[in-house]
C-alpha cells in the first residue's frame, strides 16, 4: 500500500474511531422540514424553484430542490428513518469518508437509513442518499457499506438522474424558471419532470451504463479512501444469493439495477485494477458492532 493509501487508511481509521466520542447526529435532520409545510424549507418545494436549461450546468440549489421533493417520495415509499441516532451517526461517517474521495467532494452530503424490508439503496440529486434497514442486514462489513454509499454518491458526481431526463419538455426552451413564471404550463411541466424523475429512481432504474459508470466510480472511490474495493462487489454476490428467494422485488435494487451477474462481471474485472485490494481495509467486526 502506497503512502497516499497509508494516510487514507490512518485518517478513515482515526476519523471512524471516534465514533462514540462524537455527539450523535439526529437522523435525517433538516430534510424532513420539508415535510412541513409550515416551515421554511416546506415552503421553498410550493415557492421559487430556480432551474436552469439543459444547454446549461444546472445550478446546485436548483439540484438539491429537486432532489428534496424525491427524498420525500422516497420517505413515503419506503418508509422513515430508523430511530437509531448511532446507527445513523456511523453510516453519516462511512458515507461523508467516501464522498470526500468522490468526483464531486465540494458539496454537502447527507446519508439516511430507511425502515424498510426492501433490499435498496437510491441517491437523490444534490446528495441525499437513502440505504434501506434490509440492505444494512444483508451488508457484512465496513467496506461493502463504502462500496454501496460511494456508488450512490457516484450518482450524484456524475448526475446520473438528472442526465435520464434532460430531454423532458420542462427543461426545453428556457433560460432560467422562477417563481415569477413558474406558472401554468411551465408549472405543469415540473411537476411532470418530478414524476418522471421519481419514476427512473423507484420504479424502472437508471440507465445500464449509468449503473456501470457508478460501479466503477464507487470501486476508484473506495480504493482512495483506504477500502478494500473487492466490499462493492461481495455486496452484491450477498444480493444475489438473496435474489431467487426474494420475496418483493417491487421497488428493490433487483428491479431497478441491471442484472447482477453482469455487473459483478465488470467489478471483477476492475479490480485487477489495484494488486494491492486485500491489504486494504474491510472493518467487519467494526460494521457488525455499529450497524447491529
Amino acid at each position: 500500500m502506497n503512502a497516499k493509501h497509508c494516510l487514507s487508511a490512518l485518517f478513515l481509521s482515526a476519523a471512524l474511531g471516534l465514533l462514540l466520542l462524537l455527539p450523535t447526529l439526529a437522523p435525517a435532520a433538516g430534510f424532513l422540514d420539508f415535510l412541513d409545510p409550515s416551515t421554511k424549507e416546506g415552503k421553498m418545494l410550493s415557492g421559487a424553484k430556480s432551474v436552469l436549461s439543459s444547454s446549461q450546468q444546472l445550478d446546485y440549489k436548483s439540484e438539491r430542490i429537486i432532489g428534496e421533493n424525491l427524498a420525500i417520495e422516497g420517505l413515503r415509499r419506503y418508509g422513515m428513518p430508523v430511530q437509531n441516532q448511532k446507527l445513523q451517526h456511523y453510516v453519516n461517517l462511512v458515507g461523508l469518508s467516501v464522498a470526500m474521495n468522490s468526483p464531486r467532494p465540494d458539496i454537502p452530503y447527507r446519508f439516511v437509513v430507511l425502515d424498510s424490508g426492501v433490499q435498496n439503496a437510491f441517491a437523490c440529486p444534490g446528495g441525499i442518499i437513502f440505504v434501506t434497514s434490509a440492505l444494512m442486514q444483508t451488508v457484512q462489513s465496513e467496506s461493502q457499506l463504502a462500496g454501496i454509499l460511494a456508488h450512490e454518491v457516484a450518482h450524484v458526481a456524475h448526475r446520473h438522474a438528472l442526465k435520464s431526463i434532460q430531454r423532458s419538455q420542462f427543461f426545453s426552451g428556457v433560460g432560467q424558471i422562477t417563481a415569477a413564471n413558474m406558472k401554468g404550463d411551465k408549472g405543469a411541466q415540473f411537476e411532470s419532470m418530478i414524476g418522471d424523475l421519481q419514476n427512473v429512481l423507484f420504479d424502472k432504474g437508471l440507465d445500464q451504463n449509468m449503473e456501470f459508470e457508478a460501479d466503477a466510480t464507487a470501486m476508484e472511490t473506495t480504493y482512495r479512501t483506504g477500502y478494500n474495493p473487492a466490499g462493492l462487489m461481495e455486496s452484491l454476490q450477498a444480493l444475489q444469493r438473496l435474489e431467487a428467494s426474494s420475496p418483493n422485488k417491487k421497488g428493490s435494487w433487483f428491479s431497478t439495477h441491471p442484472p447482477l451477474a453482469s455487473r459483478i462481471a465488470k467489478n471483477q474485472a476492475q479490480l485487477k485494477k489495484y494488486p494491492d485490494a486485500a491489504s486494504l481495509a474491510v472493518l467487519a467486526d467494526r460494521y457488525k458492532s455499529q450497524a447491529r
